[in-house]
């Protein structure tokens, strides 16, 4: 693995939260996801398309609501309906992939991490906000913030990956619970899904960033094999391209089930994919 560059830290004191910069710089790259802060001890919004995660992990309605976009923006794009556990797994992935962003980017930016349990997030998906309530962090000594009200302060680089790991785990696990009976796979399935989310949310967001390189050393650190309970690491390999060059890829620890509608539309890090495949569609050319 090549050496990491540097990691940021704050030497200076935050002009707003302690989070504000790192979600406004996602809301800079990738203005399809913006994240609202909401003060501790204040409401999350509620109604108007916003549900909370609190109620998708209690299943029921708030879910029956959230999946039927999933089962409408299918019908409409694909022109048929996708199988019950298909669109869950649509909807989870949809909903993962945002969430996780709201821990591993601060930590990646500014090595901060939010504690935030399903009860402190809210999510629009209609207008791609995520609204988060965050009452305590962790972070690293040297850190600006290290004195601020719900500050917890750990000791090295490692104590705070554990901290990472720890606060996605606590916020989809009952997640998670919520999606599980609509969908036909077991524990180890649906944390391989994390796994997934947390890795390519990382990774993509890298890019946009400019630190592509770094997103992905990080996310071997942060993610470097099976650690309870995500089954799976960040598991990043090589491809050599026809003229030498090479190509970033990964084998996902878990499958989207995009293929039950397209069968020769898989993603480029699905298992199903063969090497040959995705150098030929990296490249634009035969491999």
């Amino acid at each position: 693995m090549s050496t990491l560059a540097p990691a940021p830290t704050a030497s200076t004191a935050s002009t707003g939260s302690p989070f504000s910069a790192a979600y406004g710089r996602l809301a800079e790259v990738f203005p399809a996801l913006r994240v609202l802060e909401v003060a501790p001890g204040d409401a999350l919004p509620h109604g108007g398309g916003w549900v909370r995660a609190e109620e998708l992990a209690g299943g029921g309605a708030p879910l029956d609501a959230f999946l039927a976009w999933d089962d409408e923006q299918t019908l409409r794009d694909h022109g048929e309906r996708a199988r019950p556990d298909v669109i869950a797994s649509f909807g989870l992935h949809r909903y993962a992939w945002s969430a996780c962003l709201l821990m591993t980017l601060p930590w990646f930016l500014h090595r901060r991490v939010p504690r935030v349990p399903a009860g402190a997030v809210a999510f629009d998906r209609a207008s791609g906000r995520l609204a988060v309530r965050v009452e305590e962090f962790s972070c690293l000594p040297n850190d600006a913030s290290a004195t601020r009200p719900g500050a917890r302060v750990v000791s090295d680089e490692e104590e705070l990956r554990a901290a990472v790991r720890e606060a996605v785990a606590e916020h989809i696990g009952p997640v998670l619970e919520g999606f599980r009976p609509r969908m036909r796979r077991g524990p180890r399935a649906l944390w391989g899904m994390v796994t997934d989310e947390i890795t390519e949310g990382l990774w993509y967001i890298g890019h946009l960033l400019g630190e592509e390189r770094r997103a992905m050393a990080e996310a071997e650190l942060l993610l470097p094999g099976s650690v309870a309970p995500y089954p799976a690491g960040a598991g990043f390999r090589e491809l050599s391209g026809p003229n030498g060059e090479t190509y970033s890829t990964r084998d996902r620890a878990s499958c989207c089930l995009f293929y039950t509608l397209r069968p020769q539309d898989t993603c480029i890090t699905c298992p199903r994919t063969c090497d040959a495949d995705r150098i030929e569609r990296l490249t634009g050319t035969s491999a």
